[in-house]
Parts: C-alpha cells; sequence; structure tokens
C-alpha cells in the first residue's frame, strides 16, 4: 500500500535551515537560509549514495549511505513546494536526482517540465492535498515522497495526509533560522498529532528517527495522582 512519507534533516533546537533571505531565492546559497542548511544536511552530503544520485564522486560507504539509498528506492513520486523548486531548478540540471514524478504545489500555473531519467515536475495550483492525490496516482506500488520545504511538510502534516515521517537530527545548535515545528503548524489550541516511534538509529554524524503517524487527538487535563484539586506540573524539571 502506498504511503505518504517525509523525511527531513534539523539541528537538535528544530531548525531545518538558517534564517529567510531574500523572496529571490535563486540566489540562496549566498544568503543567510545556506549555511544552517549545509550543516544539517551535512551527514547526507558525507554518503556516497548522495554523491551518487546527484552524479558526483566519493562519499563514505556507510550507514547513513545505506538510509539514503534506501529513501530514494521507496519514493515512486514526489510533492514539493515552489520554493523548493526555484532553488533547486537551475542547480539539478538537465538530469534531476529524483528520477521519478514531482508534483509541485504553487499558485504560478506551469507547463509540465520534462528532464532526463525519468524525471518530470508538475505544477499543482489545487492545493496540497490535490498533489499528493495525483502523486499517490503516479508513485504505482511505491511510497509518495514529502520533499520539502518545511512549509509544504507542515501542510501535509496537518492535514491529516502523512503516514510516515523520518527526522534526521544533527548534533547542533543553531540558534535561529526556520524551525520545522513551530507556530507554522496550525493544529488549534485543543489538538495534537501522535507519532509512534518505529525506528532509531544513531550514526556519529546524526541521529535518525522515524515515526509513524496515527493522527490528531485531543490534549487533555492530566490529573492523575491528584487527590481531590488539581496539582501543579509534575516535578520533573517543569
Amino acid at each position: 500500500m502506498t504511503k505518504v512519507t517525509a523525511q527531513m534533516s534539523v539541528s537538535l533546537d528544530g531548525f531545518y535551515t538558517g534564517p529567510r533571505g531574500s523572496r529571490d531565492v535563486t540566489g540562496w546559497m549566498q544568503g543567510p537560509e545556506a549555511p544552517g542548511f549545509f550543516r544539517v544536511t551535512r551527514w547526507a552530503v558525507d554518503a556516497m549514495a548522495w554523491r551518487e544520485r546527484q552524479g558526483f564522486a566519493g562519499g563514505e560507504p556507510s550507514v547513513d549511505s545505506e538510509i539514503v539509498a534506501e529513501t530514494f528506492a521507496a519514493a515512486g513520486a514526489y510533492v514539493m513546494g515552489r520554493r523548493m523548486f526555484d532553488a533547486g531548478e537551475v542547480p539539478w540540471g538537465e538530469e534531476p536526482p529524483f528520477q521519478a514524478p514531482v508534483f509541485v504545489v504553487t499558485h504560478r500555473p506551469r507547463e509540465v517540465l520534462e528532464r532526463r531519467g525519468g524525471t518530470s515536475f508538475t505544477f499543482v495550483t489545487e492545493g496540497v492535498g490535490r498533489a499528493v492525490e495525483l502523486a499517490r496516482a503516479a508513485a504505482g506500488d511505491k511510497d509518495v515522497a514529502v520533499a520539502g520545504g518545511g512549509e509544504v511538510l507542515q501542510q501535509v502534516l496537518a492535514a491529516g495526509l502523512l503516514d510516515q515521517l523520518e527526522l534526521h537530527v544533527a548534533p547542533v545548535l543553531l540558534g535561529d533560522g526556520q524551525r520545522l515545528f513551530g507556530t507554522g503548524l496550525d493544529l488549534g489550541a485543543d489538538d495534537g498529532i501522535e507519532l509512534v516511534p518505529v525506528r532509531v538509529v544513531d550514526t556519529p554524524g546524526v541521529t535518525h528517527l522515524r515515526y509513524t503517524v496515527t493522527g490528531r487527538s485531543k490534549l487533555v487535563l492530566d490529573d492523575r495522582g491528584a487527590s481531590g484539586d488539581l496539582v501543579g506540573p509534575a516535578t520533573t524539571g517543569q
């Protein structure tokens, strides 16, 4: 059964890039976003499987590389945001690394862009739900991978469309930047999204945390242990 999955590299304090720079994302690598982004994704850039997929030589044949290869192999189609596409169109070149249909969530229509190696970019103006629907139809017996950026991942998660989330947590504190789970994830005051951890892989440069997303649940007061009146926060450092 096709799953909708997402994976994102983040710092220990939850940032996936540095602070947002100019609206013109074509030069983002010279802006404030890039240093944080390249720090949290260093583990992937050093992996042999990632470098091979980009057409680069070198890299380490590590556990991290195996996880990169696993991620690419599982995806039959991708969903991404327009900002990520605009930033990547030129660097990806004529043969992008996806090798599968990509559905770009956007407000700006554009004709389908065909690239070598099996990658195509279809621009979807009807919202993230429609993009996921089209990606499911294109994925065959493989998964739909939400490729980013963070805002699209938040939309998919808040809409209840995500089945699996994998975070690659780099051992660094950035202090500022674009936070993956912050005020942009609008769930309402009384709702949370429950996740079940299914895999933890720890390597020297990153910790890989995989979760099954079980969906929304109401947040309720936990007053276990109270003998009458409600009690304050438990004495566990809160």
